[in-house]
């Protein structure tokens, strides 16, 4: 989901990605580590809605689990939307700016997967989500973090920033919500993400990230499977290419 000011992601992309995630790592990763939250750090629900669900990755994904919960999803593009009714089609799809989400207390559960930080009104969209959540009920956001870790494949992604964590603390705060769990993840994969990403030129390929060997992609998997291990027992990562927050509605 992309904000109206900024350049949108290219609609061709869609298709491209609808195909990559599924046996991509950082995709297939990310969905363990919201399974997991919604799992663990998160009270019962019976509906959640998706703002920015793309072309729906993260929905089946949550639809496999909670094959009975309402599921909702919306994406700033019709291109998206084409994919993830396909994927999901047990679940209700609107296309919709977030920034004029008007519910109120509507859902359990609203998710924001790498979303917001497309998003110039981020406060707005905060807002928006906070109200549109039952009393009692979650927000669960992933964002990309560290300012320091800025590159061309930002750009190319349409980000109009990275968080630190106080920054994004303080913005889900201001919007009424209190938040009851954050932790960096994709950790210790940061010093390889860094020295990536400086390498990075203007030439970058925005597909490299996808077409990588197998080998290197079963490799990364499987760090990150033993990071999600870690956060499981307790840990918290202070530092890390993604933010995981949570947050309830008093």
């Amino acid at each position: 989901m992309t904000s109206p000011s900024r350049s949108p992601f290219p609609s061709s992309s869609y298709g491209q990605l609808a195909q990559a995630e599924s046996g991509h790592w950082w995709f297939r990763v990310r969905n363990m580590v919201v399974l997991w939250a919604l799992t663990k750090k998160v009270k019962p629900f019976n509906s959640l809605l998706e703002i920015g669900c793309g072309t729906g990755y993260v929905l089946e994904g949550i639809s496999r689990a909670w094959p009975k919960i309402e599921l909702y999803g919306s994406e700033y593009f019709e291109e998206g939307l084409e994919h993830a009714r396909k994927r999901v089609p047990a679940a209700q799809f609107r296309q919709l700016d977030a920034t004029l989400l008007d519910e109120i207390d509507r859902y359990d559960v609203v998710g924001a997967f790498d979303v917001i930080e497309h998003i110039e009104q981020d406060e707005t969209v905060l807002r928006n989500l906070a109200r549109a959540i039952r009393p009692g009920g979650s927000l669960v956001l992933t964002v990309p973090q560290h300012r320091w870790l800025w590159s061309q494949v930002d750009e190319y992604a349409c980000h109009v920033r990275r968080y630190s964590r106080a920054e994004l603390v303080a913005k889900v705060q201001q919007a009424g919500l209190q938040v009851s769990y954050t932790s960096s993840f994709v950790s210790l994969l940061v010093p390889l993400m860094w020295l990536s990403r400086k390498r990075t030129g203007k030439q970058h390929d925005p597909m490299s990230e996808f077409n990588i060997p197998r080998w290197l992609n079963s490799s990364l998997e499987a760090v990150m499977q033993f990071e999600l291990l870690l956060l499981k027992t307790g840990v918290r990562f202070p530092v890390g290419g993604s933010l995981l927050l949570i947050a309830t509605k008093p």
